[in-house]
């Protein structure tokens, strides 16, 4: 699906998402196949409309014990919230390095909102990328959610379809 970050693609699997991966440009796009590939496109959708909801959709991540963990972990900060690495892994009795790389290997971004943990100082990395492209949508993300509102503006824009009451002002 296209989307204000660029194209998305879902792999899901027995109506459970397996993956969500941003696409380059030129991969084609198809449509959703099924009614469950339906409800995570509306579902993706209706998020970078009204970046507050709460997605509940069935998912089947494959990882290590301490990657289930954290990516768990990560669905409990709320809307419009942060965590640095160095909170979330004491919440977990681990290290901050273990934390960001559970995070770089998130297998769906933005459902797992991975985005929402941040260096202590700072927005952190992406996907394992810490400047260009990747990192821009971390920022936007945090925009979206009214996080970092005095960051220089991403690179990346969103579509006319999001509304200027949807980007929230609120502290960091």
């Amino acid at each position: 699906m296209n989307s204000p970050l660029g194209r998305l693609g879902v792999q899901t699997a027995n109506e459970k998402i397996q993956h969500l991966d941003y696409l380059a440009g030129s991969v084609r796009l198809r449509a959703a196949s099924g009614d469950f590939d339906h409800k995570v496109e509306t579902a993706l959708k209706n998020y970078f409309e009204n970046p507050a909801m709460n997605f509940n959709l069935p998912l089947e991540l494959a990882g290590t014990p301490f990657q289930q963990r954290v990516w768990q972990a990560l669905t409990r900060i709320p809307f419009a919230g942060t965590l640095s690495y160095g909170e979330l892994a004491a919440s977990l009795g681990s290290g901050a390095r273990a934390v960001g790389n559970a995070c770089r290997h998130n297998p769906v971004p933005i459902i797992v909102p991975c985005h929402r943990v941040v260096a202590a100082h700072g927005i952190g990395g992406y996907a394992g990328s810490t400047a260009g492209p990747v990192l821009e949508r971390k920022r936007w993300l945090l925009e979206h959610e009214g996080r970092f509102p005095a960051l220089k503006k991403p690179a990346v824009t969103p579509s006319n379809h999001l509304h200027p009451e949807n980007q929230r002002n609120n502290p960091a």
